[in-house]
């Protein structure tokens, strides 16, 4: 049971997941999370007023299954599966965002100071997660999908589009993290 309750190493699940690729490779699909907010919208009925949502959404149906097993596997390994939820993050990182009002840093995988309920009557929290929200969500439109996908199913079709989005990835989180975030808390 500790090896299911401990992180997996990547020589496991590195190749758990380029198994899973090569399955929907040969299935003829594609992985992604964002097109399923596509395919929600127009499951909702969105493709009777923009173009964009008027699709085949029963083809795409597969990819809600992912979501929902993502949503359950992910309660499931917070709340059934895992005996520390300290996350494991260094000492000078836990000062640094300490120093920059973060006193949850190092004890809860979301800060509380941002995504605790108590946070939505908080102008400044509610500004930042519906600026950062719009953000995410135009850049992963503009870049024809999201971090997993084109990280994951891009990266593993050698598809240059998709090398070119996760190098941005990593510079703007790198611009984020250095020069932002100090300055935004």
């Amino acid at each position: 049971m500790n090896f299911i309750l401990e992180p997996w190493p990547w020589y496991v699940s590195g190749p758990l997941i380029a198994i899973c690729m090569f399955l929907l490779l040969l299935a003829g699909k594609t992985f992604g999370m964002s097109s399923n907010l596509r395919t929600m919208c127009s499951i909702l009925g969105a493709g009777k007023k923009v173009v964009f949502f008027n699709f085949d959404w029963k083809a795409q149906k597969w990819n809600l299954t992912v979501v929902l097993g993502t949503i359950i596997g992910g309660f499931i390994a917070a709340h059934l599966l895992s005996n520390n939820l300290n996350v494991a993050i260094s000492e000078q990182t836990i000062t640094d965002l300490n120093q920059l009002g973060f006193n949850s840093a190092g004890q809860a995988y979301l800060p509380t100071e941002l995504f605790d309920l108590s946070q939505l009557t908080n102008f400044k929290s509610l500004l930042i997660l519906a600026l950062g929200g719009l953000l995410v969500g135009f850049g992963t439109r503009y870049a024809g999908g999201c971090t997993s996908g084109h990280a994951i199913t891009g990266l593993s079709n050698l598809q240059l589009p998709s090398l070119i989005a996760v190098i941005g990835f990593f510079v703007g989180g790198l611009v984020m993290i250095h020069l932002l975030f100090p300055f935004i808390f």
